[in-house]
């Protein structure tokens, strides 16, 4: 049957999490002696057909697939978990009634404003990136916490330096990694149009002279010179003086930039423990 496949561990890489970046998969958790499995069963076979393509349906024997079982948290059968961008993003257990599954089927669909952010990356990839600002910004019109608009406009803000007002876009949302990881750039970007060499004049006429060195730091930082940065960073909250703070968030925001992965965030994160504590 279209858009209904019977997947095994090896399988859900691909079927499930890959493919859930570009429509909802819904996996249904079962097994051929469940009696409440094949009730649902067919249920969700109907209406992944009704739904023709908007949304996939993937079957897992968790007899055969114990460990995938284990891996979500599978306690009874049937258990159903919709996947949205490679993540687990609704759940329930049981046979539940037809018009309920319907409606939480239509709960985990794209919805109008879901479709248009498509379209504005889609526009985005293809150069238009004054296309994609004002589908975005029209989105955010009618929904200014809508996620996805959201971080997308921010990021086109950050490109073009505009870091005050990708703040206040980024401001509006839930605090997730995503959004935490687009504010450190914003405020790393912010210092791009520094000049690099009046600071260095400044610190090399005085050593001392915590705000320039600071400045000097988040400068060095925005143009993507990211160990010097850190160290510059680094003696001003040695220092320990009023400028501390600011030097702190400063290397908070490098890690952000550069992800927790790089070989810096570990070493700097360390020294900035070590001053803190």
């Amino acid at each position: 049957m279209p858009n209904v496949k019977d997947i095994d561990q090896q399988q859900f890489g691909p079927e499930v999490l890959q493919r859930s970046h570009e429509v909802p998969v819904v996996v249904d958790f079962w097994a051929e002696w469940c009696a409440p499995c094949k009730v649902l069963g067919p249920a969700l076979e109907k209406a992944a057909a009704d739904y023709d393509g908007q949304f996939e349906l993937v079957k897992v024997d968790v007899d055969a697939n114990q460990s995938l079982s284990s891996q979500f948290g599978i306690q009874s059968i049937p258990t159903v978990i919709a996947f949205k961008d490679g993540e687990p993003a609704s759940r329930f257990t049981g046979a539940i009634p037809d018009t309920a599954l319907r409606q939480w089927i239509d709960q985990i669909l794209p919805t109008e404003a879901d479709l248009k952010v498509d379209r504005a990356r889609d526009l985005a990839l293809d150069g238009d990136e004054a296309g994609a600002e004002v589908l975005y910004r029209e989105i955010l019109e009618q929904a200014p916490d809508h996620a996805d608009a959201a971080t997308a406009l921010a990021a086109l803000l950050i490109a073009r330096n505009e870091t005050e007002e990708a703040l206040i876009v980024l401001g509006r949302l839930p605090r997730t990694s995503e959004v935490e990881r687009l504010e450190a750039a914003a405020r790393v970007t912010s210092s791009s149009d520094v000049d690099l060499s009046a600071l260095e004049g400044r610190l090399a006429a005085d050593p001392q002279d915590g705000e320039a060195r600071l400045e000097l730091g988040r400068a060095l930082a925005a143009n993507g010179e990211h160990e010097p940065a850190l160290d510059h960073l680094l003696i001003v909250v040695r220092a320990g003086e009023q400028l501390r703070d600011q030097a702190r968030q400063a290397m908070i925001d490098v890690f952000g930039v550069i992800g927790p992965d790089h070989p810096l965030a570990a070493t700097y994160r360390r020294a900035l423990a070590n001053e803190l504590f």
